[in-house]
């Protein structure tokens, strides 16, 4: 075998002679396994036994492109050029190094004037695809695409390159007719049955998009993107224990991921197993413990069980990759709540705030626990801040109110009493629960009463 011999010679230091075709072998054997070095040896060697071999040059040329190269790929080539000006692979390498250089258009009028000379054209219609795809023409690269898969219906590649064009022109209906078109003529293609069913499945036809799915893992019963598919599938129809079925099966061909335990984890919370749900979350978490979404599944799951200090530690993890997602804040900010840690709590509220989550929710409960620790000036500060965004909203309002009135400003409070009563007037018992002694002042209860005739 020429690459035994080759691995030989370079052991050993000696000097082998090897013909053009075994150089040509060599190098694509290395070039197919990305050993790019080897390849590189390869061809200085090839060109020092054969200087004249155009073959040799034009894989030179090829490997100097991968580098980046590519003034010096250009000059090479020019004098591969002078000699074959015909030959298809300095088409191509021309086009490559257009295309490496951003001129899509002018790679493009490089690879259809060779069509006129190469035997086999369907490479050169691909590559034509793909500039078109780097110009976002999706139109053109998917009628290019189509060329090589009417001469070779099991070009996958240019089957997904024209699902890809018809996804990225959000044109489900079109690639629904093209892939049942293709279905007819090639029936026994899982590829096509699974791409089908994505598009089933975008248009929310889920029983359509199952049918399909289901003909893919017949087809192929290890076809593990049928039955991630398939399962997706099975859960918005709400079979969530067939769904969990063939989550398990994509375990069994494959080594275990952290999405397919999320996925079955949620299922069984759905069939209100949480325990088997929290079960799957934790092999989840052990198989990616920085899959924050797995610690935040299991933060949830202890909230829901009202086991909080088990979801303070989780909603910690989760933070601790992604301290940024406001989300996650909340989430700290209601458990710290739920253990009357309140100072955590300010914090959380304050940093969702931070992270421009500017939820009313937010604003309101961070008001109220301050409200608790008698911090009334920074509790008005809040709601200051909150008015300037909810300029109508009783929440607010009533609080304003209510703060204002216990920090000695009775005109404020009053004005912002009569606007909270023209909003919502049965909201009105919120400042009993939250101001009590302001609920008893008499000016406060005279607004409400002559409000109360007000609107009778």
């Amino acid at each position: 075998m020429p690459v035994s011999r080759f691995e030989s010679m370079l052991k050993t230091n000696d000097v082998y002679f090897f013909d053009a075709t075994e150089f040509e072998e060599i190098i694509e054997h290395y070039l197919n396994i990305g050993k790019h070095s080897l390849a590189k040896k390869a061809v200085k060697l090839g060109l020092e036994q054969h200087p004249s071999s155009i073959q040799l040059k034009l894989m030179r040329i090829e490997l100097l492109i991968f580098d980046d190269k590519l003034k010096i790929a250009e000059q090479l080539l020019a004098e591969v050029e002078a000699v074959e000006p015909h030959n298809d692979e300095v088409f191509i390498q021309r086009a490559t190094i257009l295309s490496k250089n951003k001129k899509h258009k002018k790679a493009i009028s490089i690879l259809k004037s060779s069509l006129e000379f190469v035997k086999d054209p369907e490479d050169i219609w691909s590559m034509i695809g793909m500039e078109y795809l780097y110009l976002d023409d999706y139109e053109n690269a998917r009628l290019n695409f189509a060329k090589c898969i009417e001469v070779d219906y099991e070009d996958y590649s240019s089957l997904y390159n024209i699902v890809y064009c018809f996804d990225m022109q959000q044109n489900n209906e079109d690639a629904i007719k093209f892939l049942n078109a293709y279905l007819d003529k090639n029936p026994y293609s899982e590829v096509a049955w699974h791409q089908l069913g994505r598009q089933y499945f975008e248009m929310g036809m889920y029983k359509e998009a199952l049918q399909s799915f289901d003909f893919a893992v017949i087809i192929d019963d290890s076809f593990i993107g049928g039955y991630l598919e398939k399962a997706k599938t099975l859960e918005k129809l709400k079979r969530y224990q067939d769904a969990i079925d063939n989550y398990l099966i994509t375990l069994e061909l494959d080594d275990p991921t952290a999405y397919a335990y999320i996925r079955i984890g949620e299922c069984y919370q759905q069939l209100d197993n949480l325990a088997t749900a929290i079960h799957f979350y934790k092999k989840a978490v052990h198989e990616d413990p920085l899959l924050d979404r797995g610690w935040m599944l299991l933060t949830s799951a202890c909230y829901s069980n009202k086991n909080f200090p088990k979801a303070l530690y989780y909603i910690n993890k989760a933070i601790q990759i992604d301290e940024a997602n406001p989300l996650y804040w909340r989430k700290y900010g209601d458990i710290n709540l739920k253990l009357n840690f309140y100072e955590e709590a300010v914090k959380a509220f304050y940093k969702c705030i931070e992270l421009k989550d500017d939820a009313i929710e937010i604003y309101v409960a961070l008001t109220d626990i301050l409200l608790f620790l008698g911090e009334y000036n920074e509790a008005l500060a809040i709601m200051i801040k909150a008015k300037k965004i909810y300029r109508e909203f009783a929440e607010v309002e009533y609080r304003l109110c209510g703060l204002f009135m216990v920090l000695g400003k009775e005109d404020y409070s009053l004005t912002h009493l009569k606007n909270a009563l023209s909003i919502d007037y049965e909201y009105h018992f919120i400042i009993k629960d939250l101001f009590p002694s302001v609920f008893h002042n008499m000016k406060i209860q005279d607004t409400i009463t002559h409000y109360k005739k007000v609107i009778k």
